[in-house]
């Protein structure tokens, strides 16, 4: 099957949880190797940025409609969060002077990979 032909929809789910669990997997499964690489460096390098600038992995909490959306956009950069979560990082820094800015790189991470999943399930449908 090469790059550009239409998958099963199994498939399509299979290439879009990659994409999603790790930034650029989606892209090289469907042999866009050069589009995977950058982001498999890229968005991984800003979700750690983010983290080395203080900012804050936001918890779910309801009752705070924009914290809630701000943690579902850190989630978004899949297996990176689950293993700064895991390491205790992310607690956030407020009288650190780059805490807005690592806010701002964790979930810009977070919501260019959803983009990039959108992108590889584009890709996987031959639409691009």
């Amino acid at each position: 099957m090469t790059a550009d032909s239409t998958r099963s929809s199994g498939e399509t789910y299979a290439i879009c949880a990659a994409a999603w669990a790790l930034p650029g997997a989606g892209h090289l499964w469907l042999g866009r190797r050069q589009k995977g690489l950058v982001f498999l460096i890229a968005l991984p390098l800003m979700f750690a940025i983010g983290l080395w600038l203080g900012g804050r992995l936001f918890p779910f909490e309801p009752s705070q409609p924009l914290v809630a959306l701000a943690a579902f956009a850190d989630v978004g950069v899949g297996a990176p969060y689950a293993v700064a979560r895991a390491a205790g990082a992310g607690a956030g820094r407020v009288t650190d002077q780059g805490f807005e800015y690592g806010n701002a790189f964790l979930i810009v991470a977070g919501l260019l990979n959803m983009l990039v999943v959108l992108d590889a399930f584009d890709v996987a449908q031959g639409r691009k």
